[in-house]
């Protein structure tokens, strides 16, 4: 496995259209193995990743994206991402191509409603137009529900069909997987797990709620919950880890910070064990070094408050997910598979 990284520059953007192999080169095409291309578009940098259709990671690229320059410099840092790995891996035998972003995405469409990351790409054919300049098949999906599909693919979920993976970052997403495919709902919006509300009358959130998970579960959370405390001003999720080790004061106060997350956290796994009575809920992101802190209290709770979860506790699992940061170009790599007419 190879991994390089990319420095996008800005400038005009090449049109790339689909090649055709030379003649002599069709045998050699033909023999090799069929894959695909994962694209993770982030709010800061673009990954994009050659995986075989046995999950084999083949080739892996990363680099910043040029998102200060507007809607077609990241077209353009999309593009070279791809080509970069289709022209070393081959035409002939690219299945299609996926891209995970930050958004409301519209499958059918192949357009992002809404990314508070990505405003300029709202209501754009993005996906059109990428299949017009690679003359590739293109599927688009939101971030965490790919994550949730590579974490079901290649991941923790390998051995089911149906689970659910939280994602806790600076705010807290969520994909579900039913009968091993992603559950998007009528407007592509299901899976906001985020926005699930555990404390009535909580926490004011950005979506216009309160009291959403993730204004009491998350990295930003924790952080919020160090500062009111006193613990530091700037702390972030890993510092309070930190300190919770301490034997004295401070490291009280981090336990407790720790102990909140984890009810608050174990407040919406148990709603997802009482509404789908999956084998399997995942959780995923930075704050999982913190396990041995918010896991406890996390598991005290969804027994205390699902039934479904104390009557299933032995076919009922609550995990780690695996595959970290990769989930995310995995589950988009395995979309073209999956998403494919007739699939």
């Amino acid at each position: 496995m190879r991994h390089k990284t990319m420095r996008f520059a800005p400038g005009r953007i090449p049109r790339y259209p689909c090649l055709s192999p030379a003649p002599g080169a069709r045998a050699i095409l033909r023999s090799m193995p069929e894959y695909s291309i994962g694209l993770d578009l982030g709010g800061t940098n673009l990954r994009a990743a050659a995986i075989d259709h046995a999950g084999k990671l083949l080739d892996k690229t990363s680099g910043s994206t040029q998102f200060s320059e507007g809607r077609e410099a990241v077209l353009a840092d999309m593009v070279r991402a791809i080509v970069l790995l289709r022209e070393k891996h081959g035409v002939g035998s690219l299945a299609g191509i996926g891209i995970g972003v930050p958004g409301f995405i519209s499958l059918k469409e192949g357009i992002i409603r809404n990314s508070n990351n990505l405003p300029f790409l709202e209501n754009f054919p993005i996906r059109d137009e990428i299949e017009r300049r690679l003359g590739a098949f293109v599927i688009l999906e939101n971030d965490a529900n790919a994550a949730a599909l590579g974490e079901k693919w290649m991941g923790a979920g390998r051995d089911v069909d149906d689970l659910v993976l939280l994602t806790l970052g600076t705010g807290i997403g969520g994909g579900i997987i039913s009968g091993g495919r992603v559950i998007r709902g009528q407007m592509g919006m299901a899976g906001e797990l985020g926005h699930i509300g555990v404390v009535p009358n909580g926490n004011p959130c950005g979506c216009g709620s309160q009291g959403c998970v993730e204004k009491h579960a998350s990295a930003t959370a924790v952080s919020a919950m160090a500062r009111l405390l006193q613990l530091g001003e700037n702390l972030t999720a890993k510092d309070v880890h930190e300190i919770a080790r301490l034997d004295d004061e401070r490291g009280v106060k981090a336990r407790e910070i720790w102990r909140v997350m984890g009810e608050s956290l174990g407040v919406v796994v148990a709603m997802l064990v009482n509404t789908f009575n999956f084998p399997l809920y995942l959780l995923s992101g930075g704050v999982l070094p913190a396990w041995e802190f918010f896991a406890p209290p996390m598991l005290r709770a969804v027994e205390l408050h699902s039934a479904t979860y104390r009557l299933t506790k032995g076919a009922t699992r609550i995990e780690q997910a695996t595959l970290g940061n990769e989930a995310g170009l995995y589950g988009a790599a395995y979309l073209p598979w999956v998403e494919k007419p007739g699939a």
